[in-house]
């Protein structure tokens, strides 16, 4: 883990390595409001150990990369989906394998349309058609509007327990059928605010930029796996599916019970080795 702080075209963004540089690169993309942290070091050093070396990042207004005042960011949706060609530059990497969960697999579709040249294979976890003609796709759950009403209220967002706690509450609608795994999440979630910069602007500034950056996905070459629950309350299983009949030979795994979540320990025994043999069908 070596966690660096780049300074790329008047915006701070910080990434963490794992691996040997002259590994192939695989870039991990979180979702909207998250830090690297959800990408744990332990999932990452299992990716690590299989020969790849690993960059995960905090996208603006999250962790320690560069903020905005809440509810007026100061940079665009495409600023979001480049900001991964921004780190690749800084890096000396030409082409990554592309890893993105949720609003982050919007992202790595933008780029593998965009930017084919610099996208190996792609891997969508728990996303959505970014554009395109995807037909009628079912909507989230209603009880996450419900679960919103209910979440603590913070009135000081630089008290780190009453962030961590509304944090933790926030991620338990999304957990799937295996079950909300609170201490593993509190764990996660205290090392994210503890290192923040901001806490507060995550939560806003994300959704007013998040849909600017649009790509159809019937446009992408790059080699693309689809890892999807069945038990998904954001995204229901049908937009993995839309995912995998719109990107031309893409693979669509199904991992029950997952939810809308970076991969939890119980399905890594599936998840890691189906994206391993993933990366290395791809270019090396």
């Amino acid at each position: 883990m070596r966690i660096l702080d780049l300074d790329l075209d008047h915006v701070s963004l910080a990434v963490d390595e794992f691996g040997d540089r002259g590994a192939p690169p695989v870039l991990l993309i979180a979702g909207a409001t998250q830090s690297m942290d959800w990408w744990t070091p332990d999932f990452c050093e299992l990716l690590a150990a299989e020969g790849l070396y690993v960059v995960r990042y905090d996208q603006r207004d999250t962790g320690r990369s560069t903020t905005s005042p809440p509810g007026r960011p100061d940079y665009t949706g495409i600023d979001l989906a480049t900001d991964p060609l921004r780190i690749l530059d800084a890096l000396a990497v030409e082409a990554a394998h592309l890893v993105g969960l949720s609003m982050g697999g919007g992202i790595a579709q933008y780029l593998a349309v965009h930017t084919p040249h610099r996208v190996r294979t792609l891997t969508l976890i728990e996303s959505s058609p970014a554009g395109g003609d995807t037909g009628e796709l079912p909507p989230p759950d209603a009880a996450l509007d419900q679960s919103e009403g209910a979440l603590p209220v913070v009135t000081d967002w630089t008290d780190a327990s009453a962030v961590i706690d509304y944090r933790v509450e926030a991620e338990r609608p999304y957990a799937g059928s295996l079950g909300f795994d609170e201490a593993r999440v509190r764990e996660i979630a205290t090392v994210e605010v503890r290192r923040s910069r901001t806490t507060e602007s995550s939560w806003t500034n994300h959704f007013l930029v998040a849909e600017g950056a649009e790509a159809d996905p019937s446009s992408i070459t790059a080699p693309t796996l689809i890892l999807h629950s069945d038990t998904d309350p954001l995204f229901p299983l049908p937009h993995g599916e839309a995912l995998a009949r719109m990107i031309p030979h893409a693979s669509l795994l199904r991992v029950d019970g997952m939810g809308h979540e970076a991969p939890p320990p119980p399905v890594w025994d599936t998840v890691v080795p189906a994206l391993v043999a993933h990366l290395r069908q791809g270019p090396s």
